[in-house]
């Protein structure tokens, strides 16, 4: 990577990952809104948002090359499906009391990058972080086997996240189209289930008061900054290296969790994250070490 390409992702991680740490406020603000509802919003408005912000920047012809290739349009509603679905399970997370087990999903989902990294884009597999990744799954797997407690959430938000990344870097395609595109897949689905079939207190805007209105067209713009903050950095940064960057948004939310929402850490999911900031720590030292090889 050139110096340049590099500090600018990292810029562009770092910026993603501080938002995503402090988006569970705002979906606090809203939580009494059920969570399939706030995903439909989520999705239509960021899809009008790209619009207005692609018109700002003339970034249209980029969005004309992206749709010629009708292999990258396909890989991008696989991709639609994985974000949608991290989406969705984040926001039932938060608003149902679990944000700790979302805080943990993110803590181990660097290290499912790093795995990711190996096994499909064959970057070569370090032995501390071997360690690291052994470390964070036996953490999974002690709260499972002694426990009897398995971490769904924190597992789904790790690997669909995952997932998105790894389809993200393999199609290559800029932030915006990209974004763009994958709203437009699940804009029909979105707007049907919200106009057609959602019948709450709060799924009829006209009934709605404006500033709750704006703030669930705000969902919009909390989706889209930081996902194009974190596309723009995938394609810069090699995916192990962006891994490296995702423990500030779990870090965070962890604190606001335990701090601002009192939720509490049982005996099981303490095991858990122990072993999974263990891992973290190695993974850590490990990029430490290899970058004061490469000077």
């Amino acid at each position: 990577m050139e110096p340049q390409q590099t500090r600018q992702g990292v810029f562009f991680a770092l910026a993603a990952y501080f938002i995503w740490g402090i988006a569970p406020a705002y979906f606090k603000l809203i939580g009494y809104v059920p969570a399939n509802e706030i995903l439909t919003h989520r999705i239509i408005w960021s899809f009008f948002f790209m619009l207005i912000l692609l018109t700002l920047s003339r970034q249209w012809p980029l969005v004309r090359i992206a749709c010629r290739n009708k292999k990258h349009i396909l890989l991008l509603a696989v991709s639609a499906i994985l974000i949608g679905s991290n989406w969705l399970t984040f926001i039932w997370a938060v608003n149902n009391h679990h944000m700790l087990e979302a805080s943990m999903g993110y803590f181990i989902n660097p290290l499912v990058n790093v795995l990711l990294g190996v096994v499909f884009l064959k970057e070569r597999f370090r032995r501390m972080q071997w360690a690291a990744v052994i470390l964070a799954f036996s953490g999974v797997a002690i709260q499972i086997w002694q426990f009897g407690s398995i971490p769904y959430i924190s597992l789904t938000l790790a690997l669909t996240f995952g997932l998105y990344a790894l389809v993200r870097k393999k199609i290559g395609v800029d932030s915006q189209s990209g974004m763009l595109i994958e709203t437009l897949w699940l804009l029909p689905v979105a707007a049907i289930y919200l106009f057609f079939i959602a019948d709450t207190p709060t799924s009829h805007m006209t009934q709605n008061s404006l500033s709750l209105n704006l703030l669930l067209m705000a969902a919009g713009v909390v989706t889209t900054i930081p996902l194009m903050f974190f596309t723009a950095a995938a394609t810069k940064l090699r995916l192990s290296t962006l891994g490296f960057f995702q423990y500030i948004g779990p870090t965070l939310m962890f604190l606001m969790a335990i701090t601002f929402y009192g939720e509490t850490i049982g005996e099981d999911k303490m095991y858990t994250f122990i072993f999974v900031w263990a891992a973290l720590g190695v993974f850590i030292l490990d990029a430490l070490y290899y970058q004061r090889r490469l000077r």
